[in-house]
């Protein structure tokens, strides 16, 4: 099982829909994932009809209280499971950073050899902040992707994530992670500042920059109001086009040939 986290400190940049719609392609494709909501706000949750749920997100399993596939329910979509999120999640941070092991417990938690089984990729809902649901996250992680708005702003947060990244990746607790891709989002092709925010980083990550690029649309801010994926939402649409075709530039990246969705 890869663990990959969706992180951005900065909110409003696609994260969660990445998380959501990543997920969701990727089990389209066969493949078996968990999607593990460790933000308080549980959009991830909600964004897939579920209900947010305290006494069933990672609050105890990060606690020690609890174990990680007790809390594992499937969604409606083949091949996809979620350990939701609730607001009791918050309170999680503080227990932790009492903790000297705190950026060790959730990787602890998803290295298990049995638990690793049953999964061929966990994808980490990463909450849009710097503290230690974060840190704590990106530690537990094998590789991150980070989604970033097609704005100036956002190369600002790049370069905070990717230095937290080698951080982490220094302290010892997770030193071979890797930053596996770039995603941009919210991208529109009219203007020339989108088409320039991605020069950039293309000039500066060209080998972790996905040539696919997630499109502003209103669909995709859409689908998750209705509980629903894009690809449940619009099947066809410009939102669903590119987020499959991220899932497939991902599996490529990982030498996996999954089957194709017509």
């Amino acid at each position: 099982m890869t663990v990959v986290a969706i992180a951005n400190q900065k909110g409003g940049v696609g994260k969660t829909t990445t998380a959501i719609s990543l997920s969701a392609a990727l089990a389209e494709r066969g493949q078996r994932v968990l999607l593990l909501d460790l933000d308080p706000q549980a959009n991830a949750t909600s964004g897939l009809g579920i209900e947010p749920d305290s006494e069933g997100s990672m609050y105890y399993p990060l606690l020690g209280e609890a174990k990680v596939k007790d809390k594992i329910i499937p969604t409606r979509i083949d091949n996809l499971s979620i350990v939701p999120s609730g607001m009791d999640l918050a309170g999680v941070e503080i227990e932790l950073a009492r903790s000297d092991n705190h950026l060790s417990r959730l990787r602890k938690l998803l290295h298990k050899k049995k638990f690793e089984k049953d999964f061929d990729f966990c994808i980490l809902d990463t909450p849009p902040s710097l503290g230690v649901l974060m840190t704590t996250s990106l530690a537990a992680a094998d590789e991150v992707i980070i989604p970033l708005q097609c704005e100036w702003f956002g190369l600002e947060g790049l370069a905070k994530i990717v230095h937290v990244i080698e951080q982490i990746r220094e302290s010892g607790t997770a030193p071979e992670l890797t930053l596996e891709g770039i995603l941009m989002t919210m991208f529109d092709g009219r203007t020339n500042l989108s088409r320039q925010v991605v020069e950039e980083v293309s000039n500066y990550f060209p080998e972790q920059l996905y040539q696919s690029v997630i499109p502003r649309t209103i669909r995709i801010g859409e689908a998750p109001s209705h509980g629903m994926t894009i690809f449940e939402h619009e099947p066809n649409g410009t939102g669903s086009r590119a987020y499959r075709a991220a899932a497939e530039e991902f599996l490529i990246r990982h030498s996996i040939a999954g089957p194709q969705i017509a």
